[in-house]
C-alpha cells in the first residue's frame, strides 16, 4: 500500500513512485511537471524529433521544418539549450557551420516522446 493523501486515499506508487509528486499543486521540483517544461512551447516537440535523427544544422532543420518561422527556430533552440537538451557545436571549414545535437538529457525525451505519440493517437 503506498502513502496516504491528506484524504487518506492512499497513493498510486506508479503514478506518484516519491515524495516530489506528492503534492496539491503544480510545483518545478515535480518530475512531471520538469518533463512538460522540457517540451513546452510550439514546434518544440517537433524540434527534438528531427534532431532525434542525429545533428543537423539550424538550414536542415529549416528544410526539415519549412513552416517554423527563422524566430521561432532560434527560440526553441535557445531555450532547449538552455534546459541543456540540446548541445550547438561550430563545425570547422569555410563557412564555419554550427551543428545542433542532442544532449543524453535530450535523448531521455525519446520515451515521451513515443508515449505522447501513442497516447495521441488513442485519443484521436
Amino acid at each position: 500500500m503506498g502513502h496516504q493523501t491528506e484524504t487518506g486515499r492512499p497513493w498510486d506508487e506508479e503514478l506518484v513512485p516519491d515524495e516530489r509528486g506528492r503534492t496539491g499543486n503544480p510545483e518545478q521540483g515535480c518530475p512531471v511537471e520538469v518533463a512538460l517544461a522540457a517540451i513546452a512551447g510550439r514546434w518544440t516537440t517537433l524540434v527534438l524529433r528531427e534532431l532525434m535523427h542525429g545533428p543537423a544544422s539550424y538550414g536542415e532543420l529549416r528544410e526539415r521544418l519549412p513552416r517554423i518561422s527563422p524566430k521561432v527556430l532560434a527560440e526553441r533552440l535557445r531555450a532547449l539549450e538552455d534546459r541543456e537538451l540540446v548541445v550547438r557545436e561550430r563545425v570547422r571549414g569555410f563557412p564555419v557551420r554550427t551543428s545542433y545535437g542532442l544532449t543524453p538529457r535530450g535523448e531521455a525525451l525519446r520515451p515521451l516522446l513515443v508515449e505522447l505519440y501513442r497516447t495521441g493517437s488513442a485519443l484521436s
